[in-house]
């Protein structure tokens, strides 16, 4: 099967028919500054992390042939460097471009310093700063665990005492698929399988406690694609009606937001910018009527339940003589109607 790769500058996404990888390469990035893509955040108490990509000194991941090979070289790594002592502290540095439901993550990490903790870990199909799981190691309680945090109540922790020593490269390992959540280190599961339904998805992020210094780096997220609900929204609706020649829906995604087309009858098209008559669909409720030789096009606003537009939604179908207007937007209606009754808010398009 042939693989296609596309560059978003911050990861080179691997495509395959049902699955995808993300690899961070902080490489790539400006030094010193946080990657573009991540929002900083803070769980729990105090500001957020200072969260910047720096140069350090990383062994390879597999041992070099030669005896007079470096043993280690300088590379970028994200660090944060925040050393707030509050206990209830924890900074997250949260990947803004993705949404996760199955997935396996890797990645290398080391505690640096700190005097109240020395923790570094990864947060998972995280909903917001309070609804979320993490695991994470600490190298001042020698600990391996994994809890989730619902509402802001941090759960009961699962794991062992295990050695993690300050200033030494470790690897993490976040599986799940389904309800099931796999959790190892340097290669070794250390957690028993897991089963909880609480998040069924969410984003990833780094996470860190306290006046923990840490640093990650290798950076790898195998995952099955999400499809976005428009887009199954569309096919239903194609299904359904079959004489319709097309249909694409508009809306502002991503950060920061920007107009796109996040579902059509032509999927490879998905992700295209919207132009100006979508955008002034979106923005100011109005309607577009278009016609050539054989179809009719309407682009029309699609409410959320509180009669706010949410997207620009164009359909088009097959003309006929005496075609009009007034006949052609009645024709779209139940169209775009049928469409509303699955969206409460812009979030059912694309979540």
């Amino acid at each position: 099967m042939a693989k296609h790769l596309v560059w978003l500058g911050l990861a080179a996404l691997s495509w395959h028919a049902t699955a995808a990888e993300i690899k961070f390469d902080f490489s790539e990035m400006a030094l010193n500054q946080t990657p573009p893509g991540f929002r900083s955040t803070v769980a729990g108490e105090g500001r957020a992390g200072d969260w910047k990509v720096i140069l350090d000194e990383v062994p390879p991941v597999i041992a070099p042939l030669s005896t007079n090979a470096p043993i280690v070289t300088k590379r970028a790594v994200l660090a944060q460097l925040s050393q707030d002592p509050t206990d209830e502290h924890f900074p997250l540095l949260i990947y803004d471009q993705e949404v996760f439901s199955d997935f396996t993550l890797t990645t290398r990490f080391k505690t640096v310093s700190g005097a109240a903790e020395q923790m570094a870990g990864v947060a998972f199909r995280l909903q917001d700063e309070k609804n979320y799981y993490v695991v994470r190691a600490s190298s001042l309680g020698n600990t391996f665990r994994f809890y989730k945090v619902v509402n802001g109540e941090r759960g009961q922790w699962i794991g062992p005492q295990v050695e993690i020593p300050k200033g030494a490269w470790r690897e993490l390992t976040v599986q799940c698929k389904g309800n099931e959540i796999r959790c190892g280190l340097d290669g070794k599961e250390l957690i028993p399988p897991l089963t909880d339904t609480s998040f069924g998805r969410g984003k990833i992020g780094f996470w860190t406690k306290s006046d923990s210094v840490s640093c990650f780096v290798d950076t790898r997220v195998s995952y099955v694609p999400r499809e976005v609900p428009a887009q199954v929204m569309v096919r239903d609706i194609m299904k359904k009606y079959p004489r319709l020649l097309g249909l694409k829906i508009y809306a502002r995604t991503g950060t920061p937001p920007e107009l796109r087309l996040i579902g059509s009858n032509e999927e490879k098209a998905v992700g295209e910018p919207g132009g100006e008559t979508e955008r002034d669909v979106l923005d100011r409720g109005t309607m577009y009527y278009s016609k050539g030789k054989t179809a009719v096009a309407v682009t029309m606003p699609l409410r959320d339940r509180n009669g706010d537009a949410v997207a620009a939604v164009r359909v088009v179908m097959k003309s006929f003589l005496g075609q009009t207007e007034q006949n052609a937007l009645v024709r779209a209606m139940p169209i775009v109607k049928e469409l509303q009754a699955r969206v409460k808010n812009a979030a059912d398009l694309t979540q």
